[in-house]
This record gives C-alpha cells, structure tokens and sequence, in this order.
C-alpha cells in the first residue's frame, strides 16, 4: 500500500511561533508509531518568523530540535518549495495570525489538496473574535456582555464603564493565547489597557469580567462532529495569560471536570452549537464559563486550531474520551480526506 503524504506545516508568522514547533514535533512523532507508520510518511515545512518557507532537512532539524531555527536567507524572495508538490494531505498546525485565521486556508484551498482542519471562513470567523460573537449571538449562545471597539475611533472609558463596569478585559480581536489581553479595575489600567491592545490589531474588544470556573470541551468531525468529556482549567494567577498557559506548573488540568452531569451534557451541545455556527470543520475546542452558584454556562470563544501538544488540553480531552494521541491524528488526516471528497 502506497503511504499518503502528509504535508506537516509549522512555525508560523505569529507569536505563537514556538507554541507551533512543539504541536508539530508531537503531531510527527505520533506519525511514526507502530499504528500510523505503515500508512503515512511525513513531509515537514517549517515557515521561519519572517516567512520564509524551509522543507527538507531544515524543517526536519527544527522538528528535532523543538526550537525555531535561523537561517540566513536575506538574498532569497519567498519561494514555495518544490516538495510541496508531492503532498497528498496537509496538516497545518500554525497557531495564530496567518496560521488559523483563514490566509494558510486560503493557500492550500487554491492548491486543491486536502487540508486538516476548518475551511477559510471556519478559520477566519473563529480566529475573529468580534466575526465569533456575532455567529454566536446569530444562534443563540449564551455570551458574557461584551463591546466591539474600533481602534481608530476608540469608545470613551466612560461608555465602556457604564456598560460593562470593573473588572472587564480589554483584548485584540484577532489573537491567541492571551495575547494582548489585559484584565482592568481601574480608569487608568482601561486606558493603558486600550492602547496595547490598540498595538496588536486596529479593532478590540472589551468584555465584562465575571466569577466564574474556566472549562472547555473538544469537537470532532465534519458534518456529524462528535464532542468530548469535559475538563477544567485551574490556576492560581489573576487570569488564563500567555505565562500561565505556557509555563509548567502555572496551571492544572481537571479532566474529566468535577461538574454535575446535566452541567457537562449542557457544555457538550452547546459545544456542537458553536462549531457548527462558525462553519468549523475537523477540530476545535470550545471555552466556557461555567458559574457554579447559578449554574449557568456561557460560552468564551472557539479556537478551531488549538494546542497539539502532548499535554495540550485538546489531546488530553480525546484521551479521557477513549480516542488516543496517534488515534486522534489519525482521524483528523482522514476527516480531512472524507470533506475534500465532499
């Protein structure tokens, strides 16, 4: 039987470059197990910080390595590298910016060749926070108050006060992993708050600031998406920042999450709600807010290319659900083949 060729594209423009060098290094190593090895060989492309496409031995080194490599290439103009065409399948885990936001989508959509993973619009309305909780509203998901505020003609502090009050987070529109997000309670962290989001991306938005239990729930299919037990995030930080996500022992995983069963099953389907609101396809995770003194859910965002690693929240999910790391890989290049087939 002949492999399929499964182009792995990693790195990324984004700064959530390394996040994307170590889901990849898992994603290949789950590649070559016992189960995936005779139907999959592995062709690695690895895009440096500045663009720069790299395949061969270059993408193979930074795999190795799980660090992002530096090549001098200040002589070369973009170019797509020739064993791109030899890909029957691609799994792009690029995280962020020009990675999960509908540009890479595009790309690979105008190649015609299978792709893992949500389609550009998909990508780039759950990438969008703002183009998110618009879907959201338009099916009737339950969402903390929220308000949209353009960059250039920002709303005054005192609106967003009245509105929504202290404490409230102030984040860019399009970025992950906390990036850019501020959590305010005063005048003057909102100001300073505003402008460093304002840094990241021309349109914003700020949200009401609740008491809640962080909890998230995987998705995965196509058209007949199946969903995951539940799990809880629990930290001891003000709130789920970049370090915290990021550095060992910042944070602990729950899983499945200690919540009444009717509370899971509620997540569940709302889980499924969301990912068919945005047109999602393939994977994604979906954040909650669960508030345990009232009992009510309410739904943060949908990241249709969250974490790979091997200790990632998404893997873990699927692992308590009975579906193993190379399992799951598995599933994801054959979704990817079953919507291309359409």
């Amino acid at each position: 039987m002949k492999k399929l060729r499964v182009g792995l594209l990693f790195g990324g423009c984004s700064g959530e470059h390394e996040v994307s060098i170590r889901s990849a290094g898992a994603i290949a190593q789950a590649l070559s197990v016992e189960e995936n090895a005779p139907k999959y060989e592995l062709l690695p492309f690895y895009i440096q910080k500045h663009g720069i496409w790299q395949a061969g031995e270059v993408a193979q080194k930074v795999l190795q390595s799980g660090t992002p490599l530096q090549v001098d290439d200040s002589d070369n103009r973009w170019q797509f590298p020739s064993q791109a065409m030899e890909v029957d399948v691609w799994f792009p885990i690029l995280h962020g910016p020009n990675g999960e936001d509908g540009t890479v989508q595009g790309l690979l959509t105008l190649m015609q060749v299978p792709f893992v993973g949500s389609g550009v619009l998909g990508s780039a309305m759950g990438m969008d926070k703002l183009a998110m909780k618009t879907a959201f509203t338009q099916a009737g998901l339950p969402q903390v108050n929220y308000m949209a505020i353009p960059g250039i003609f920002p709303k005054g502090c005192e609106e967003i006060e009245a509105t929504l009050g202290y404490p409230c987070f102030v984040k860019p529109a399009n970025l992950g992993s906390s990036v850019g997000v501020s959590k305010v309670r005063s005048r003057q962290k909102l100001e300073t708050a505003l402008n460093s989001a304002a840094s990241y991306d021309r349109r914003m938005l700020v949200e009401a600031g609740i008491n809640a239990r962080e909890v998230e729930c995987a998705v995965l299919g196509n058209d007949t998406p199946q969903a995951s037990v539940v799990g809880e995030i629990c930290f001891d930080s003000d709130f789920y920042d970049y370090k915290t996500k990021y550095t060992d022992g910042q944070a602990q995983l729950s899983i499945p999450a200690p919540i009444p069963d009717a509370v899971a099953t509620k997540i569940r389907e709302l889980s499924l709600q969301a990912f068919a609101a945005v047109d999602a396809a393939g994977l994604a995770r979906v954040d909650f807010f669960y508030q345990k003194t009232t009992g009510e859910v309410l739904i943060n965002e949908i990241n249709t290319l969250p974490g790979f690693t091997a200790t990632s929240m998404y893997p873990r999910l699927w692992a308590a659900t009975g579906v193993s790391f190379p399992q799951l890989v598995d599933q994801l290049i054959q979704l990817a083949l079953e919507r291309y087939k359409g």
